[in-house]
């Protein structure tokens, strides 16, 4: 009974076009790509970099390791990690927090702007009880990692739907008859 109403679900979901996330081909443009990540000061590759390579990987694309090598460079600059407080106990210490990471990025194509630059941000809440500190350290840090992640989604969702607009909006050149 429930393997046909199963098959009849998923029938269902395909018709209309319903895709998972990051189960979508590449556009041409980002098959042959070069990250360029833009901070004053950097120890490491940031997560949100390292999380957008894996998924370019993942969907078949070439992340090259110079500028030189790539038919496109996608830019990322003004990472922004903060934590606001949203609400005091009566204690005066904070019970509440909003994570917020944020991103500026722009796709390039022979040094110029192939699509406008463009600013993302994620933010998620979360509780902090003093009681439990390691336990909502660590949570935080999950948080993180997940927001991050969703992030690199995000602009990956954001190129692809400006590419796909930039197709449709370039015209089609018609080919005249000639005239005898």
């Amino acid at each position: 009974m429930r393997l046909p109403l199963l098959t009849a679900f998923a029938l269902l979901l395909s018709a209309c076009g319903f895709r998972i996330i990051g189960s979508e081909g590449l556009s041409t443009p980002l098959k042959n790509v070069y990250i360029d990540m833009v901070l004053d000061y950097r120890v490491a590759e940031p997560p949100v970099e390292t999380a957008l390579r894996t998924k370019l990987t993942r969907r078949g694309a070439v992340v090259v390791p110079k500028a030189e090598q790539a038919d496109t460079t996608l830019r990322l600059s003004n990472l922004e990690e903060r934590r606001e407080t949203l609400s005091i106990g009566a204690d005066g210490k904070a019970l509440e927090y909003r994570l917020v990471i944020g991103v500026r990025y722009e796709l390039l194509q022979g040094g110029q702007a192939l699509l406008p630059a463009a600013t993302l941000s994620v933010s998620r809440d979360y509780s902090f009880q003093l009681n439990q500190i390691l336990q909502k350290e660590l949570e935080e840090e999950q948080l993180r990692a997940y927001i991050q992640n969703e992030l690199a989604e995000l602009v990956l969702l954001r190129i692809a739907s400006g590419l796909a607009t930039l197709k449709d909006a370039v015209p089609v050149p018609q080919v005249v008859p000639a005239a005898h």
